[in-house]
């Protein structure tokens, strides 16, 4: 199984960008095919209807593609203000948006439609970011995709992860592993 994974933070030492890599590993362990995709490496201009309109960059036809080529995906989101980042929510309205001229992409919803995704997030704080899971999910719901009922927040994510970028406390380790687990089951389930 295909899993997908990326983080919602381009930031050099996100904590969710750790996250991203230690649950691609446990991806790894359970026999799956991880691809951790960094939203650094695409270059997605702030949506405008306008510049839209001249045409989707070429950048964005990349990221829709590697969304419609995996049946499973695992967000690690962190929370700004009590939500998730403008980076994701930005890269999202892009991928949803349709392509008019392209037979493939003019169907906005593509690709989302029947993509089991599962949320976690790192925080700093004791909540580990849970908050921008809750207004994710709505989002992602909106776009067809079937969002995996378990989660996981790493909170206090400065104490949580060691020197190589694996979870330090078992509790972590556990948390990301179920969700995972769960995230692989149902999408095998789909296909």
């Amino acid at each position: 199984m295909k899993i997908l994974i990326f983080a919602g933070s381009t930031r050099r030492d996100s904590y969710n960008r750790k996250l991203a890599h230690a649950a691609a590993g446990i991806a790894r362990e359970l026999g799956a095919t991880p691809t951790v995709l960094e939203l650094s490496d695409y270059d997605i201009p702030l949506y405008n209807a306008d510049l839209e309109a001249e045409g989707t960059p070429a950048d964005v036809i990349r990221f829709k593609q590697q969304l419609h080529a995996h049946p499973a995906w695992l967000i690690c989101s962190p929370e700004y203000n009590g939500s998730y980042p403008a980076l994701l929510k930005n890269a999202l309205d892009w991928a949803s948006s349709p392509v008019k001229a392209d037979p493939q992409w003019s169907d906005g919803v593509l690709p989302f439609r029947g993509k089991v995704v599962g949320m976690a997030s790192a925080s700093p704080g004791s909540m580990g970011g849970l908050r921008a899971q809750s207004h994710l999910a709505p989002l992602l719901l909106n776009l067809e995709c079937w969002v995996a009922p378990r989660s996981h927040a790493v909170g206090l994510a400065s104490e949580a992860f060691d020197a190589a970028g694996n979870l330090q406390r078992l509790q972590n380790r556990q948390g990301m592993q179920a969700l995972v687990e769960q995230i692989l089951w149902a999408a095998g389930r789909l296909a």
